[in-house]
């Protein structure tokens, strides 16, 4: 009788607080489209295809339960341009989301490359590509229909958000909205989330000083801004290049918050040495005995991107692991090498997971 009351009791347990639940969501830095990019990817044909460009980081990517990316380039149509005011064809988000990607974050310095129109048909493409967005608008009701964004991702109700500290001086022309960085609209927008039932809030801020591998003082205070205001993830772009990351301690609320401050550069024609590559970044959610939603753990993997040459027409982006030889060897050591210096002194518990990818 009493083994019967344990076992029914575990198991009213599991289903009552889920116990055994779990999420694990991946996220990743800048997926740039430099011109040589644009042109590498299009064909004899006129097509642009980006074939190859993920496939070395697809198992990854596509094993997480979510995963998020920053696409820092509007899908505005043709004509195509890289930097400095960019334009991407319509496949390269469709890529990304056959590599495993769910979230693209539109919050960035070049939301507005090509103005209000260009951002509001990046929205359009993306909806029709069944890919979910946030950080840009079509107008304020726009906003407030999709804000929260709350994803039920293994029975955990995650809110995502997006700002920018800007748009390279870029105004808005008409009704667009871009989610630049303000604590009072955060503050509003977070309230909103928990008030809409969401367990574990997840703030994505394109934020920093370019090339800098170290975070500056205004990330630093927004960044206790948001541990203070309950944030779970705090997920940093921009730079171009890694910076570093923590498993940090909120006394205010007691749990863990995860911090990146950058992921750098997940894909790009960048060539200087720390903008070759960048980190992904998995974090684990559990449930406590309680059933509360909790930050478990989290690991990061650098990536690597190789340009076309070497038996590939396209460029690609690789785990750094898996390339013991190229053209590019000594680039890709000396990334990683920088890198793993920052991270190794000023990461905080979150180790990096060095579990071989098969680079195709």
């Amino acid at each position: 009788m009493t083994t019967l009351f344990i076992t029914l009791f575990i198991t009213l347990s599991s289903l009552l607080f889920g116990e055994h639940d779990s999420a694990e969501l991946v996220f990743a830095g800048d997926a740039m489209q430099h011109q040589s990019q644009i042109d590498a990817a299009k064909g004899t044909n006129g097509i642009y295809s980006y074939d190859e460009y993920f496939e070395g980081i697809a198992p990854y990517i596509q094993n997480a339960d979510y995963a998020v990316v920053n696409l820092e380039s509007p899908l505005g149509g043709a004509p195509y341009s890289g930097y400095p005011m960019f334009c991407t064809p319509d496949s390269y988000s469709l890529a990304l989301k056959n590599a495993g990607f769910d979230l693209m974050l539109t919050a960035n310095n070049h939301a507005l490359d090509r103005r209000d129109k260009g951002a509001k048909r990046t929205l359009d493409i993306l909806e029709q590509q069944g890919l979910d967005h946030v950080g840009t608008y079509r107008n304020k009701a726009d906003r407030e229909n999709a804000l929260p964004l709350i994803k039920d991702i293994n029975g955990f109700k995650i809110a995502f958000l997006n700002y920018t500290y800007g748009t390279n001086g870029i105004k808005v022309q008409n009704d667009v909205v871009v989610d630049y960085i303000d604590k009072a609209k955060i503050k509003k927008d977070i309230a909103n989330a928990r008030a809409n039932g969401a367990e574990v809030l997840c703030v994505c801020m394109h934020w920093g000083v370019e090339y800098i591998l170290l975070p500056n003082a205004q990330q630093k205070e927004l960044a206790n801004f948001l541990t203070e205001e309950g944030v779970d993830l705090i997920i940093g772009g921009h730079p171009h290049v890694i910076q570093p990351m923590e498993m940090r301690w909120s006394k205010t609320h007691n749990k863990k918050v995860f911090l990146i401050y950058s992921l750098g550069n997940l894909i790009s024609n960048m060539t200087t040495k720390d903008t070759r590559g960048g980190a992904l970044a998995k974090v684990k959610l559990v449930r406590d005995e309680n059933g509360n939603p909790i930050v478990d753990s989290a690991s990061y993997r650098l990536v690597f991107t190789l340009q076309p040459g070497e038996g590939h027409k396209n460029f690609r982006v690789i785990p750094v692991e898996g390339y013991n030889k190229g053209a590019l060897k000594k680039h890709c050591d000396i990334f990683v090498n920088n890198a793993e210096r920052i991270f190794n002194k000023h990461n905080i518990d979150v180790p990096r997971d060095t579990t071989l990818l098969i680079v195709k």
